[in-house]
């Protein structure tokens, strides 16, 4: 290899090759003449029967007597380049037409191609302005791999990749009606709680009207722990499988049929009668407890859900709230007049069936199974999760493998097991130290479930602020025990004022609870189903309730208040120690 130097031009000799002069002013070998073109955007093809080794005119950039040779890039050169590329530009045209997107495309089965200035679009123009005869080949036909269609694509992500990698996320929305169908089933789980404390607050009353005994009254609150605990398995499948408005159905007609049957049993001697009939309002419970964190979560979205929760649970609380005050209004202790006691009755059992009738049929007219569109993301992908993915033989076995949600169950049912034992016995205790106080005594649970129901709500909204669940549940814990401590020792000081405001105290705290273990049970089972986890806490709640009532109610008629007060006592501090862990 030499080099020469003739005036500023560069040449390079390598064999019998021959020199071509480029309009840049630099010679080049012909085999590399397809390298520079592809930089400058020239075509490297020669014409038809040119020979490069034929001297042809000399190049105008070239200056006199350089002695370049080779084509000069002349008129006849621009021609037959202008015609190379109107060439291209036809074939371009042809397969745009062929490729372009028809009605078919446009119905959804292929999203339509980019438009021109993104990606796909410069992609094309550099294929029409640059090196179209590579990308065809020398046969003039596309490459497999160039001419294949773009792979389907559904919802923006390639088949195979939703699954995989989440897909897009299905539209959420808050439903107007979700309002409606809370509101709904707040009241007719009120009436129910209603019925479940209407004996209790007047069990002396009672127990003269059909002559047994306080521990046979106590029985008619009982009968609602008795009965949750066989049912709630399948009424939990019922709800899982069958889904929400069936259950919120079977739960307002049988609190209405419950209803109607007490009306029956106004005469002395019908104990059994309304035994009975409190039995079937017990089994509506059965399928009302479990709704609360249910209707929350399919309903409303994740910054209300909390609080939606405790808003129902607050329609139950609501509910024992106006048993404790309307029954002592409604039928005063007349022991020397029954027909005047069973008139007073009377009104109170009509009363409620008519509201449970007219609850029942706003029941089937405002609940739906579920929204059009989820309230929120996790809700719609467990919409999307096939019905055989589901079963609830294996989410019971799930949730007992689940060692902080069996510390819940524990802990949980010994705190609302105590307030079942409260609430059943708290006439007995009022009446003990403060004869003759029966309305008082009403006065006194109506304040200690609307401070729960105020503590539910702040509780409620505090979870929903702040996430902090199980921080939030051990507090409200220690503040119960601090609270059922106080109102143990100041029961018998001879103050009402005083058990009122201990009352007030023990009911925040204590009912304020309920939605927490609610909430909590939710947050560290998902995506176990929500009416499973409730209806296993509610099961717990009332196994112990009907434990500690009937210890309480013992240690209460053998001993004082104050001893069954302190058994209770001793069961929260072991439910601490519980839910600390």
């Amino acid at each position: 290899m030499y080099t020469h130097y003739t005036h500023i031009h560069t040449y390079i000799h390598i064999h019998t090759h021959t020199y071509i002069h480029t309009p840049k002013g630099f010679p080049v070998v012909a085999g590399a003449q397809h390298l520079l073109n592809s930089t400058l955007g020239h075509s490297s093809a020669a014409p038809p029967g040119e020979d490069h080794t034929t001297p042809g005119p000399a190049s105008r950039s070239a200056p006199p007597g350089s002695g370049c040779r080779g084509p000069a890039p002349g008129v006849g050169s621009r021609r037959r380049r202008g015609a190379r590329r109107r060439s291209r530009r036809s074939q371009s045209r042809g397969r745009r037409s062929r490729s372009r997107v028809t009605l078919r495309d446009r119905a959804g089965l292929r999203p339509p191609p980019p438009p021109a200035g993104k990606l796909g679009g410069e992609t094309a123009e550099m294929v029409e302005d640059g090196g179209e005869e590579e990308a065809e080949g020398e046969s003039g036909e596309m490459p497999a791999a160039a001419a294949a269609p773009p792979a389907q694509r559904c919802n923006g992500f390639l088949p195979g990749k939703e699954a995989e990698d989440g897909g897009r996320a299905a539209p959420t929305r808050l439903s107007r009606r979700r309002l409606a169908v809370l509101a709904v089933f707040s009241c007719y789980s009120l009436v129910n709680a209603f019925q479940w404390i209407q004996y209790s607050i007047l069990s002396n009353v009672f127990a003269g009207f059909y002559g047994v005994s306080f521990t046979q009254i106590d029985w008619l609150s009982m009968v609602y722990m008795v009965a949750y605990v066989p049912l709630i398995l399948p009424a939990t499948w019922l709800l899982d499988t069958r889904g929400l408005r069936l259950t919120a159905l079977l739960g307002a007609g049988l609190n209405g049929l419950g209803a109607w049957l007490k009306c029956a049993s106004l005469a002395p001697g019908r104990y059994p009668l309304t035994l009975a009939a409190q039995a079937v309002c017990a089994v509506a419970q059965v399928f009302i407890l479990g709704l609360p964190s249910r209707i929350a979560s399919v309903w409303f979205g994740p910054t209300e859900v909390s609080t939606a929760c405790a808003v129902a649970v607050l329609g139950n609380q609501l509910g024992t709230a106006i048993g404790f005050l309307l029954p002592p209004v409604l039928v005063p202790n007349t022991p020397n007049d029954i027909n005047l006691m069973a008139h007073n009755i009377s009104i109170m059992f009509y009363g409620t069936a008519i509201v449970s009738t007219l609850l029942f049929f706003l029941t089937g007219v405002v609940f739906e199974e579920k929204p059009k569109y989820p309230p929120s993301h996790s809700q719609a992908v467990l919409q999307t999760m096939p019905p055989e993915d589901y079963s609830y033989k294996q989410s019971i076995i799930n949730l007992f493998k689940n060692i902080p949600f069996v510390l819940l169950l524990i802990s949980y049912g010994i705190m609302t097991g105590a307030f079942y034992s409260v609430s059943t016995l708290l006439n007995q205790m009022i009446v003990t130290h403060y004869e003759g106080e029966e309305v008082n005594a009403g006065r006194i649970g109506l304040t200690l479930v609307v401070a729960g129901m105020v503590g539910s709500i702040i509780c409620g909204l505090w979870l929903d602020y702040t996430k902090t669940y199980k921080q939030t549940t051990l507090i409200v814990y220690i503040l119960s025990f601090i609270g059922l401590l106080v109102f143990t020792f100041t029961l018998d000081l001879g103050y009402l004022i005083v058990v009122f405001v201990t009352g007030g105290v023990l009911g925040f705290f204590m009912t304020g609870y309920l939605p927490l273990g609610f909430e909590f049970a939710v947050e560290i089972t998902y995506p176990e189903s929500e009416g499973t986890s409730s209806g296993l806490l509610n099961a717990s709640a009332q196994i112990f309730g009907i434990v500690f009532t009937l210890v309480q109610g013992k240690l209460t008629t053998d001993y004082s208040p104050r001893a069954g007060n302190l058994f209770l006592c001793a069961w929260i501090f072991v439910g601490i120690i519980l839910t600390g862990n």
